[in-house]
């Protein structure tokens, strides 16, 4: 146990608060007595919101000032949902928890419809995310795709306002924030594959710190860190980023992890897929030869997407 107040850095968006006062309660839960202090970190994405990830620099900017404070030990440990966390960490930071994984399926919102389906032809899906346009664009090529970021409220009041027909958010995240209801419909992942490890809350802290890692401990899920080792294998494998549409989803039944892969090209007009399953205690295997796989299938056609 630390013999001070544990410093929870946290990005300062409604989201990014409300899933760490959720951490925040399980920590203190596990550890009786420890006292925790909240330390909102303002990133680079809260404060370009005008711009794709992909324009600015990528989901590290999610957490690279969150990481900046740890490393300056203004923090100790760092809450972050782990589809932002890039596949490969700084030197001497280290996941040390990823948390019980939520639904990481995708929700459709829309004032006019329920699914894709209803949408007419032409109609406009406000998304900034590649992975969620190629899959629209794959299934409904008439379909048109404009730039949309900010929270919940914002995008609704954006469709509200018209400046497209339906948006497409994380379930988890609107669970987390008490507006489930907005969703007109929760799409199947065989409609839409989820982000690599959507869903899923993960806690940073400098390797080293062996007390704060320790009050981490009884938080972890060996479950969901297993589902997240086979999907960031095969994320790392593609070498993917915010410019790369890559989708993926691992479950686990008994001692058995099935993992699905998707591969596209951001227009949506190629697409590859793969599933591959195994024991779970080779999930990072599993989904490092899923990537590979993929990319051989893929070949000179995503090579000369990558340049």
């Amino acid at each position: 146990m630390i013999q001070r107040p544990l410093r929870i850095g946290t990005r300062g968006s409604p989201m990014a608060l409300a899933q760490t006062g959720m951490v925040r309660d399980q920590i203190v839960a596990a550890n009786p007595g420890l006292e925790t202090e909240i330390v909102v970190v303002n990133t680079v994405a809260d404060r370009i919101l005008d711009r794709p990830l992909s324009e600015i620099g990528g989901k590290g900017l999610f957490t690279k000032e969150l990481e900046q404070a740890l490393y300056a030990d203004v923090v100790d440990v760092a809450v972050h949902s782990m589809k932002d966390v890039e596949t490969w960490l700084p030197d001497g930071l280290v996941i040390a928890c990823i948390l019980e994984r939520d639904d990481p399926r995708d929700a459709f919102l829309s004032p006019r419809a329920a699914g894709f389906a209803d949408l007419p032809a032409g109609a406009r899906v406000g998304t900034s995310s590649l992975r969620r346009a190629a899959q629209v664009l794959m299934r409904r090529p008439d379909l048109r795709i404009v730039p949309l970021r900010g929270n919940a409220n914002t995008r609704m009041r954006k469709l509200e306002e018209g400046t497209c027909d339906a948006t497409l958010l994380a379930l988890c995240g609107l669970e987390r924030l008490g507006m489930a209801d907005m969703a007109r419909s929760v799409l199947a992942v065989e409609e839409m594959l989820p982000a690599v490890a959507q869903g899923a809350l993960g806690i940073e802290c400098r390797e080293a710190d062996a007390a704060v890692r320790a009050l981490l401990d009884p938080l972890v899920s060996a479950r969901a860190t297993a589902e997240l080792a086979a999907e960031r294998g095969l994320l790392a494998e593609l070498d993917g980023s915010c410019r790369t549409p890559i989708a993926a989803l691992a479950r686990i039944s008994g001692d058995t992890l099935d993992l699905d892969g998707l591969l596209f090209l951001p227009d949506g007009s190629a697409h590859w897929a793969v599933r591959r399953s195994g024991a779970v205690s080779d999930a990072a295997r599993i989904g490092r030869e899923a990537g590979a796989e993929l990319k051989r299938a893929a070949g000179d056609t995503y090579a000369r997407h990558l340049q």
